[in-house]
Formats: structure tokens, C-alpha cells, sequence
């Protein structure tokens, strides 16, 4: 399907949606947002964030090297420049055993011409020729500090715009995983990901095609396939009123992340997606959660203990429906099982 150049927000008809083939299993996708430790309450700044959670990504690839899964490390620009993230992850890299793509926080990327503040957080918002900068500056950085060429892009805070497909394709990149599918960004000045496909699809543009991989977040409850819809009209922003949905089993959005998300309604939304016939479950996390105190998540040893048993729990689950891990690689050989067109 040839959608308007670059633009990943046409989305396709369903008929033009990336599927399994009839004896196919899923697959599952761990994307990590590899990124510096900031105040996620405080404004926006392009200085005073910290490192010290880098170290622990040597924990957590080894977790994930013993539980056999590939992870996608999607680096920005703070984590590129520290000597010790290189080490750990470009070793992981270069034995094969995770993948180091990219994830654009435009607050701290070069060049800095733009005013930092909400709206221009989501790199989508800024001008198209700051835009195609900041990503050039981050690939080649990652480039010469990790010695491959990163073709595995995440916008951060899911910010993308209507002109990122062609610069990706332009730049290289063959996957964008950055469609938060279910969720809404307009309140921040970010995107609408409400009506989003959770299959990928082709994004067709006149520099060439990307994958889009959405994030997986499902909908649970008694209003079945309508819980979406009317979940978006009645939570809007998710808070109380969609707790409320929840609370009364009518119906719950699940994203696949440990994040605030009980392993046990992990395992539920897993049920879901299956039933669905999702092609990839997309699972993803911040990085900072890795040690305590950085995000709401993980506050305390007990809460990083808590995280890791999550992992546990999921994966043994994952594992029991035969769901295997993937990566990009894998995705694109899935993708180009059906051409876009």
C-alpha cells in the first residue's frame, strides 16, 4: 500500500496490514529506550541529567543472554557518548547477542537550534531540516562510537511527524518502532496513536519503505473488541475514569511493559495478542528503571527485584504459548513476506 510520503499516520487497511502466514507463531520483540536518568516531572533541559544507571545494562543484557533473548538497546544521544555504555553494549553487539539501534531525544541531540520545551520534544514538532539533523547527528554517532549503522529507529517520547518515514528511509533505517498503538499525546502537543494498528505495516516513501513495528498494548475486559473505542471516549486521558473501566472488568488497556504493568496482566494481554494473531509481540521499557530511583517504576531494590521476577514470569509465559523471541532481522523477514504494494 503506498501511503503519502512519509507518513506514517494514513494508516492501511486491514487487507494491507503485515499477518501471519496460516501455521505461523508469533514472535516477541524486547526494545529497551537506552537513554540518560532525568527528572521525568521537571522541564525539559538539555543539561543536569545523570549516568549512573548505565552500569547496570551489563546486568540486564546478562539477564537477557541467559534467558536467550536478543534485546534492541535504541541508544540516544547521552548514552552514545559514554565510554562505559559503548563497552557494554557494543561488546553484546559485536558477539551478536543484542542490537544497538537509535532514539531520538531532541532536547539533548545536536544541533541545538531549537527552544527547549514540551511542544519541541517531540522531534515530530520541529522544523523538517532540524529534524533530519538531529537524526543524521545521532546515526553517525552511533556509527563511529559502535561501528555499524543503526537501522532501527525510535522517536522519543513516540514523537513522530509527518515527514520521519522518508527521512528514515533517506538515512538507512528499515524499522521504526516509535507508534505507541492505544495511547494519545495531543494533551503534550505529541501525536494521536488512538485508531493505530498493532500489526505492522509498510510505510512507502519516494526515498523507500520502512516497517513500522507499533508498541503492543492491547484492550481486555467484558466489551471485548468495543473496549477500545470506548475506553478512548470515556478514560481520554487514562486516569481515573479509566481505572475505573478496569476496576469494573469492563474493559483495560495492557501495554506490554514492566512498567507499571502486573505480570500477571502482562500474561493476560500475552493471551490477547495471541488470540489476535499479532505477527510480533513489541515489549519495551526505559533503560533508568534499571536502578532504583530514576523512575516512578523501580523506586527500590525490592521494586528492581520486582522488575527482573516480572521478566521471569513473562518470559516462562511466553515460552508455555511457544513464543519465541525475534529481532530485527527476524521482523523485517516477516515483513517482506508481504511487499508493500
Amino acid at each position: 500500500m503506498v501511503q503519502p510520503a512519509g507518513n506514517f499516520f494514513a494508516y492501511p487497511s486491514a487487507s494491507n496490514l503485515i499477518t501471519l502466514k496460516a501455521g505461523e507463531r508469533p514472535h516477541f520483540w524486547v526494545t529497551i529506550d537506552t537513554e540518560e536518568d532525568f527528572d521525568w516531572t521537571a522541564p525539559f533541559a538539555r543539561t543536569g541529567y545523570r549516568l549512573a544507571s548505565v552500569p547496570a545494562l551489563a546486568e540486564c543484557q546478562g539477564y537477557f543472554e541467559r534467558a536467550g533473548v536478543c534485546p534492541a538497546y535504541l541508544v540516544d544521544w547521552p548514552i552514545v557518548a559514554d565510554d562505559r555504555a559503548v563497552e557494554i553494549l557494543g561488546a553484546a553487539q559485536a558477539a551478536g547477542r543484542c542490537e544497538v539501534g537509535a532514539q531520538l531525544h531532541p532536547w539533548v541531540t545536536p544541533p541545538h537550534d531549537e527552544e527547549v520545551g514540551d511542544r519541541n520534544s517531540y522531534t515530530g514538532n520541529l522544523p523538517a531540516a532540524l529534524q533530519l539533523a538531529k537524526m543524521t547527528a545521532l546515526r553517525d554517532a552511533i556509527r563511529d562510537r559502535f561501528g555499524i549503522a543503526p537501522t532501527v529507529y525510535r522517536a522519543g517520547r513516540y514523537g513522530l511527524g509527518g515527514e520521519t518515514a522518508a527521512m528514515l528511509a533517506e538515512l538507512g533505517f528499515r524499522c521504526d518502532t516509535s507508534v505507541r498503538a492505544g495511547f494519545d499525546y495531543r494533551g503534550g502537543h505529541g501525536p494521536d496513536y488512538r485508531d493505530a494498528p498493532l500489526n505492522p505495516w509498510w510505510v512507502e516513501t519516494p526515498q523507500g519503505a520502512v516497517v513500522e513495528m507499533p508498541l503492543t498494548t492491547v484492550f481486555g475486559g467484558l466489551l471485548g473488541g468495543a473496549g477500545r473505542s470506548v475506553y478512548h471516549r470515556i478514560a481520554r486521558t487514562g486516569t481515573h475514569a479509566g481505572a475505573a473501566l478496569a476496576r469494573f472488568g469492563l474493559v483495560e488497556r495492557i501495554a506490554l511493559t514492566p512498567e507499571g504493568i502486573p505480570a500477571e496482566r502482562a500474561c493476560k494481554a500475552i493471551d490477547i495478542a495471541i488470540d489476535l494473531r499479532l505477527p510480533v509481540l513489541n515489549f519495551s521499557f526505559h533503560s533508568p528503571s534499571l536502578q532504583p530511583g530514576n523512575t516512578p517504576y523501580v523506586r527500590s531494590t525490592a521494586d528492581l527485584e520486582r522488575f527482573y521476577r516480572w521478566w521471569d514470569v513473562v518470559l516462562d509465559h511466553l515460552a508455555r504459548r511457544g513464543i519465541e523471541a525475534t529481532t530485527e532481522a527476524g521482523i523485517l523477514a516477516i515483513a517482506e513476506g508481504k511487499s508493500a504494494a
